[in-house]
């Protein structure tokens, strides 16, 4: 049996929309330019790192408790989006592809760097569907570095050459790769070179070879 290691944002569920509304609320407010394009530089990084990127534009240099409380409003705005997600969130096919894993005896975890992890599993009823959960509350650096997803492997008790992260960033990939697991990728993933299993649509992790 294998651990199947899961990348929440762009696998499981998608918020990338309200993570947008958010910084997009900070950088207006600070009077910095800020569109999708940049956006997409943010994903699969930490609250921190995104930040910076955006102060990139800034003319004005911040202290680190200045960006702390950029970062907690930012966050506040978020959970006030992700408060209107439901069930309905997620797609038929991840949770009958998520049950069917279960059936076949796979140890099922989170890999991801965001600290409301627990809060949109509990709103889109995905808690259960889970052995372990490694996020941003338990790590000290965030994907391309492997920690949060070889922490996810030592909660469920496997090794990291048993393990298979599904990833949509070529961030998460690389960290994958760096902790010594094999890497299912979906959407951009999906094309980056060093992904084992390109997968066009979830269900079809149920086709990997071996499980």
């Amino acid at each position: 049996m294998k651990t199947f290691i899961f990348d929440l944002d762009g696998v499981l569920v998608f918020t990338d929309k309200f993570h947008y509304q958010a910084w997009k609320k900070i950088a207006d407010g600070l009077g910095i330019y800020f569109d999708e394009k940049i956006n997409n530089r943010l994903r699969g990084v930490s609250r921190m790192e995104s930040l910076d990127i955006i102060l990139e534009r800034s003319t004005k240099r911040y202290s680190a408790g200045e960006k702390e409380d950029m970062a907690e409003e930012k966050n506040n705005y978020y959970k006030e989006f992700l408060k209107k997600m439901t069930p309905q969130d997620v797609e038929p096919a991840v949770r009958e592809t998520l049950a069917e894993l279960r059936r076949l005896g796979h140890k099922l975890a989170i890999g991801s760097s965001s600290k409301n992890t627990k809060f949109i599993l509990q709103q889109t009823k995905l808690m259960d569907m889970f052995d372990a959960i490694s996020d941003g509350t338990n790590i000290t650096r965030s994907k391309p570095d492997p920690e949060v997803f070889l922490k996810a492997a030592t909660f469920v008790g496997d090794i990291p050459e048993n393990c298979i992260v599904v990833e949509d960033a070529i961030a998460g990939i690389e960290a994958a790769k760096a902790a010594g697991m094999m890497a299912a990728g979906i959407g951009e993933a999906a094309h980056y070179g060093k992904t084992d299993y390109r997968l066009e649509h979830f269900k079809e992790i149920l086709e990997i070879e071996g499980i």
